[in-house]
């Protein structure tokens, strides 16, 4: 599956049109709150302006309607988060594929860096629309993709565009190149023992990762909400945790699939409501009383999950233990996380909430790799091909 890099091309004098993933929060006055998507992009960027290659970047931000200009979803502000970290120009063009961008692109000198508008301004980018990919790809040489965030939807800029550059180099950035090394090629071949941390609400959205993981891990150690509907498919008490009822069929089936792999919580932090300041008790698996929620494994789980994290060779971690964000229902997510920062193996923390646990914790350096895309992530975990890095050009 490995793709070539943008490192592999000669980009003197050329134009690259790079796909990013600058999706960064903003506050209500427009100031970035996190630049992490934006800092991580910096050595591929900087590959193509330090020799030479005139850059042109696109990225979406937020969840705008489609059709047209809104403020509050401007990519702007990223522009000016570039022009401190960047040597060299960036200037910012006012739309995708209009005369604003179409004059900048025109005008672009060697090492210095465009920024296009944000691509879900038009509809056409998430309805893969052909003429809006046409207009995208015409000022490129080379197109790099390094957005593994979206690298799971069949949009423009993903798939349109690569389709149409025809024969022209199509590679990866490094962000992406890393994803797919940690995310595909260490899980195809795992050191053992390999052992799977999952995580999160709902066994239907981990059921297929977890199927996929079963056939190569030697232990999946379950924790979050989902822990409660195995509990409730194995005859528990639940007491008021949340539970998804149409999950219960589908947790027995794991439950005979998974019989002496999948591991299950031992005991439960609980609290009489979902607040910090709520009665709280720990209790044996499947005995919640009917008035208390399961809020975090228990302290004797987290012992043990501790303990089979310690002999991992290899750690694939997808989905919290708790309430991560409410103390002191983030003990089980703490312990979890301080055993694989603490660990020698190589560890693969999946994106969304576990990313922002480890992020949130201090321990992202501890770790192998950090994935930088929720939904991405899951879906490589569980053995999707993605079109937008088929497309690219093989190693």
């Amino acid at each position: 599956m490995a793709k070539k890099t943008i490192a592999d091309v000669d980009v003197a004098g050329k134009t690259v049109l790079m796909r990013v993933d600058f999706n960064v929060p903003l506050d209500e006055s427009g100031r970035i709150t996190d630049d992490r998507r934006i800092r991580e992009a910096l050595p591929s960027l900087e590959s193509v302006l330090q020799r030479g290659g005139r850059l042109i970047l696109m990225s979406h931000l937020g969840r705008p309607k489609g059709s047209g200009y809104e403020a509050e979803f401007s990519l702007k502000p990223v522009a000016e988060r570039l022009k401190e970290l960047l040597d060299g120009p960036v200037h910012f063009a006012a739309d995708t594929i209009g005369d604003d961008a179409n004059k900048k692109a025109a005008a672009l000198q060697d090492s210095e860096t465009l920024l296009l508008e944000n691509l879900r301004f038009d509809s056409r980018e998430e309805a893969n629309g052909a003429d809006f990919a046409q207009a995208l790809a015409a000022p490129a040489d080379i197109y790099c993709n390094d957005a593994f965030g979206t690298c799971h939807r069949k949009h423009a800029s993903m798939v349109g565009v690569p389709q149409a550059m025809g024969g022209k180099p199509k590679v990866s950035g490094f962000l992406l190149a890393k994803e797919i090394k940690y995310l595909s090629e260490v899980i195809e071949n795992p050191a053992p023992p390999f052992v799977a941390i999952m995580g999160g609400k709902k066994v239907s959205d981990k059921i297929k990762a977890i199927r996929k993981i079963l056939a190569s891990c030697d232990q999946v150690l379950i924790g979050g909400a989902m822990a409660y509907t195995f509990s409730l498919a194995q005859g528990g008490a639940v007491g008021k945790s949340y539970v998804v009822e149409k999950d219960v069929p589908l947790a027995k089936e794991l439950l005979e699939e998974g019989e002496g792999k999948l591991v299950l919580p031992l005991d439960s932090h609980c609290g009489d409501s979902f607040s910090s300041d709520c009665n709280k008790q720990v209790v044996p698996a499947g005995k919640i009383p009917d008035d208390y929620e399961g809020l975090d494994i228990g302290p004797e789980t987290a012992k043990q999950y501790a303990g089979i994290i310690k002999s991992a060779k290899t750690i694939i971690w997808n989905g919290p233990m708790g309430v991560f964000e409410m103390p002191p229902f983030d003990e089980g997510t703490k312990a979890v996380a301080q055993a694989v920062a603490d660990s020698s193996a190589t560890s693969v923390i999946g994106g969304g909430d576990s990313a922002a646990a480890i992020e949130q914790l201090g321990f992202s350096d501890k770790v192998t790799h950090v994935s930088t895309g929720g939904g991405a992530s899951l879906q490589m975990l569980e053995g999707e091909k993605f079109l937008a890095v088929e497309l690219l050009d093989d190693a």
